[in-house]
């Protein structure tokens, strides 16, 4: 049987990291801010920002949370951002996913200051991921890269096959790991025979959202599986993309979902902040 790769636990590690630097900020009079916007209804989106709100709250990190009516438009989201970007309380700004139909996800995101982009989707910020010198990262694949490093896996010369090429998960996820010197394939609805690829991976992380789509026919003997999908069936349980019943019984590490990936997206969302907020005092020190 697999080793389980247990996202709780680590994510419980990171977060009281966290929390420790908080301390150490606030005894030299600095305060650490995180502005949540979030426009419309979702209801999966209002749970994450419950989330994000309490486990701010448990790390000393001061939350500033800005509801909109998922009538409001676009120009009115922009000066809202605005005057964030010029507000000193706040170090990191996230606009929750998805935004109404209405509005441009790109204009939004790009119009947010990339010194307090926390999740790392300023095209300046982007641009230096892809360079190999960004100080922050995309949140969930920032995760899955602290739980190879804490599960003693290395990156460095392995095969890695991401299904899934989104601008959250796979794209950035193909980045960090070839600039850790992964050998990186990204698969996507487009390729062809898709096992034949996943086959051949050591190191496999799927993010599509499809149920059970990885099977045992999809892994070699001893890769290592990381499962990004969070899907809800027809009776009410969460399962991902990998079938874990029979995948674990093959490969050498798998996460599990829920309790995998999930919990080290928000505890490397608050890692960021911090990070920000770092940076932010060493600009002003160096200015």
């Amino acid at each position: 049987m697999a080793i389980v790769i247990d996202g709780k636990k680590v994510s419980k590690e990171i977060k009281e990291e966290v929390k420790e630097e908080v301390m150490n900020l606030k005894t030299k009079g600095e305060e650490i801010g995180l502005a949540v916007v979030l426009v419309g209804d979702d209801s999966a989106s209002k749970v994450y920002v419950s989330r994000k709100k309490k486990t701010c709250m448990e790390l000393g990190i001061n939350s500033y949370e800005y509801i909109l009516d998922g009538a409001t438009t676009q120009k009115e989201i922009l000066s809202l951002i605005h005057e964030l970007n010029n507000d000193s309380r706040i170090n990191g700004i996230l606009v929750q996913l998805p935004l109404p139909k209405h509005i441009d996800e790109r204009v939004v995101l790009s119009s947010i200051d990339s010194r307090k982009d926390v999740d790392c989707f300023h095209p300046e910020n982007v641009g230096k991921l892809v360079r190999g010198d960004g100080e922050i990262f995309p949140c969930t694949p920032y995760g899955i890269m602290i739980l190879l490093k804490r599960y003693d896996i290395e990156v460095e010369g392995a095969n890695c096959v991401i299904v899934g090429r989104s601008n959250i998960v796979g794209k950035p996820m193909s980045l960090l790991l070839l600039n850790k010197s992964g050998t990186v394939a990204v698969c996507h609805s487009k390729t062809k025979d898709l096992k034949d690829i996943t086959k051949r991976a050591d190191i496999l992380v799927s993010a599509v959202g499809k149920p059970n789509l990885i099977t045992e026919d999809y892994v070699k003997d001893g890769a290592v599986v990381i499962d990004v999908g969070i899907n809800r069936m027809a009776d009410g349980k969460l399962c991902g993309d990998v079938d874990y019943e029979s995948v674990s019984r093959k490969v050498g590490y798998i996460t599990p979902v829920p309790g995998g990936v999930g919990p080290m997206t928000i505890a490397m969302l608050m890692k960021n902040v911090v990070k920000l907020k770092k940076l932010s005092i060493q600009n002003k020190e160096n200015a």
